[in-house]
């Protein structure tokens, strides 16, 4: 299972994260297409080699080839939108809210899935890079279809749990590489 060989590259420092790693991947408040969309959007969005090469290979024994690549284009797509938004909160004029995005977001009105799985692996990567404005618009979106709070957090989890094991590993490899 490519979730053991993940977990197997994380030291003794990250045990918790090891087990949270294995508790999750055993979740079942979401359905596995859910769950897994959550870890490969994840991974795709922190973009570390190993851990993204090993989720995608758990992920592809679950997800059919839409899935798959609607998980890699809600990475993609809040990889652009969380920097656009999140700069449009931060910044003291508001006139910049009131302009047109004029970025091409095709991708959310048609993801190849269920657009509630799409908005939860959004919820996920936009946690993962910190869009406050984003992150409400997608729980909104999920919330107003009715979808509980426990798979919003499931998804957020996923979304914590798979930035520190990426974290973990780029770090040991840094480390790996200055040693030799």
């Amino acid at each position: 299972m490519s979730i053991d060989a993940l977990r197997d590259l994380i030291p003794a420092y990250g045990k918790d994260i090891s087990l949270n790693l294995s508790s999750l991947a055993n979740e079942t408040v979401l359905n596995d297409q859910q769950k897994w969309g959550c870890f490969l959007a994840s991974a795709h969005a922190i973009g570390v080699g190993p851990v993204v090469k090993l989720i995608e290979a758990q992920a592809a024994s679950v997800l059919s080839p839409e899935a798959l690549n609607a998980a890699k284009a809600a990475a993609a797509i809040m990889g652009m939108n969380n920097i656009y938004y999140r700069s449009l909160h931060l910044m003291k004029n508001q006139e910049y809210t009131t302009l047109p995005a004029r970025l091409r977001m095709n991708v959310i009105a048609n993801p190849g899935v269920e657009k509630l799985d799409f908005e939860l692996w959004s919820t996920a990567v936009s946690a993962i890079n910190g869009c406050g404005a984003c992150l409400d618009a997608h729980e909104g979106e999920l919330r107003k279809h009715g979808v509980p709070n426990t798979q919003i957090q499931a998804a957020l989890r996923i979304g914590a749990v798979v930035h520190a094991a990426s974290r973990i590993v780029a770090s040991e490899q840094a480390i790996s590489l200055t040693a030799s």
